[in-house]
C-alpha cells in the first residue's frame, strides 16, 4: 500500500519544483505549457491569497510527487456553470512527470488525494472539470467513482463535469 503525506504548498519555496511539473509535455491539460518560473510563483501565490482555493503538495516516503488543488466550485472554476450544493469541494491534480513510471501510482495518488478531501466532514461531493480530450483523467476519476453529468464550456476549454460523492467514493475503493 502507496502512503502519502500532504502538506501547504508553499509558493515561494515550491515554485521551481512545480516550474517543471506543470511545463512537462505530459502536463499538456494543465495549460501552463509556456510558464516563466515567476509566472508559476505568481501564480501560487494568488492562490495562497485567495480564500476560495488551496494547494498542497503530496510527498512519498518525503519526496514531493503531486500537485493538488482544492477550492470552492461556487466562487471558483465552475462559478456560474453548475448549481452547487452545500458541501460541494472542486479539486485538480497533477502527478509529478517522471521516466521511471510505477504502474498504478497515479490511481494510488487520486485515491490520496479524495481520502484527503473526504477527511473534511463538510465535503460531500467532490467537483471535476477536465478537459473532455484528457481520457486518463477520465479513466482515473472513474475508478474512484466519479460519474460524468456533462460537458461545459469554459473560457479556455470543453470540460466533462462530474461529481463523487463519499459513499460512491468508498464503494469504488473496496471494490
Amino acid at each position: 500500500m502507496t502512503t502519502f503525506t500532504i502538506r501547504p504548498l508553499d509558493p515561494l519555496k515550491d515554485a521551481g519544483l512545480l516550474h517543471g511539473w506543470v511545463t512537462h509535455p505530459k502536463a499538456g491539460f494543465w495549460m501552463m505549457q509556456d510558464a516563466t518560473p515567476e509566472g508559476v510563483e505568481r501564480a501560487y501565490l494568488e492562490i495562497a491569497d485567495d480564500e476560495h482555493h488551496h494547494a498542497f503538495l503530496g510527498l512519498h516516503d518525503g519526496e514531493p510527487v503531486f500537485l493538488m488543488e482544492r477550492y470552492d466550485p461556487a466562487h471558483r472554476e465552475l462559478a456560474g456553470l453548475y448549481e452547487p450544493e452545500p458541501g460541494d469541494v472542486g479539486m485538480h491534480f497533477l502527478v509529478a512527470p517522471t521516466d521511471t513510471p510505477v504502474h498504478g501510482f497515479s490511481r494510488a495518488v487520486i485515491t490520496a488525494v479524495m481520502t484527503h478531501l473526504f477527511e473534511d466532514p463538510g465535503t460531500r461531493r467532490v467537483v471535476v472539470e477536465p478537459d473532455v480530450r484528457n481520457t486518463a483523467v477520465h479513466a482515473l476519476n472513474e475508478a474512484v467513482g466519479f460519474v460524468p453529468e456533462r460537458e461545459v464550456r469554459k473560457p479556455e476549454k470543453t470540460a466533462l463535469l462530474s461529481f463523487c460523492t463519499r459513499e460512491r467514493f468508498e464503494r469504488a475503493v473496496r471494490a
